[in-house]
């Protein structure tokens, strides 16, 4: 069934079966362990470490809730984004072996869950192409040259569209626009240092001791 495109992707998703399993697997099973050389890692590796509350190269659904929470995301979304992307990678990144049912994301196979649609700034493999990275600036950072408005992050995921790919369409929508409303300055600018943080994880990293910051002052 096609998506209806919404804006920025914070509509709610609709993925009651996910959903589901994501708390039985929350409450219910456990996991295996698994190795990553984390001196190796590839940008798209260290983009979803984060997530990795434990550090032990397998993220959980319910460790992407918490890291989804730590930066900002509300419960509910929190809830439904983990449900999405672990339905959508966990079944992709898990080896043969895995148990049951393959939720969990293997950040060692995190490649095999590339989408289209991106900014190409990812190549085959997850590594990070600054080439591609710069582009995205020269092309659509009109009013500033290190910063992007709303418009021109939308403006930028509309020219990635793969016509031929539209499975592929909302990725991108709920990656740059959860990071646009949560990073975004107070003159609605996305900085060009926060855009590259979300290609090697340091951006939620930010988030998480911005986050835990304000909550100490109030």
């Amino acid at each position: 069934m096609a998506i209806r495109r919404q804006p920025w992707a914070f509509s709610s998703l609709h993925l009651p079966l996910a959903t589901a399993l994501l708390f039985v697997w929350m409450f219910g099973w456990g996991h295996a362990m698994a190795h990553t050389d984390t001196a190796n890692m590839t940008a798209l590796q260290k983009h979803v470490s984060f997530f990795d509350r434990n550090k032990d190269g397998i993220i959980t659904p319910s460790e992407t809730f918490e890291g989804s929470v730590a930066i900002g995301f509300s419960v509910a979304y929190a809830r439904e984004f983990a449900s999405l992307v672990h339905g959508a990678n966990g079944p992709i990144t898990s080896p043969a072996d895995a148990p049951l049912p393959h939720l969990s994301i293997y950040i060692e196979n995190m490649y095999k869950g590339m989408h289209g649609s991106d900014t190409g700034a990812f190549d085959a493999k997850g590594r990070f192409v600054p080439q591609k990275f710069e582009e995205i600036f020269i092309k659509h950072a009109k009013t500033r040259r290190d910063g992007l408005t709303h418009s021109e992050v939308e403006e930028m995921i509309l020219a990635n569209r793969d016509p031929l790919d539209p499975e592929s369409w909302e990725g991108p929508e709920i990656e740059w626009g959860g990071i646009y409303k949560l990073a975004r300055d107070s003159d609605g600018f996305l900085h060009k240092d926060d855009a590259r943080g979300i290609y090697d994880g340091s951006v939620f990293v930010k988030l998480e001791e911005k986050r835990a910051s304000s909550q100490g002052v109030m």
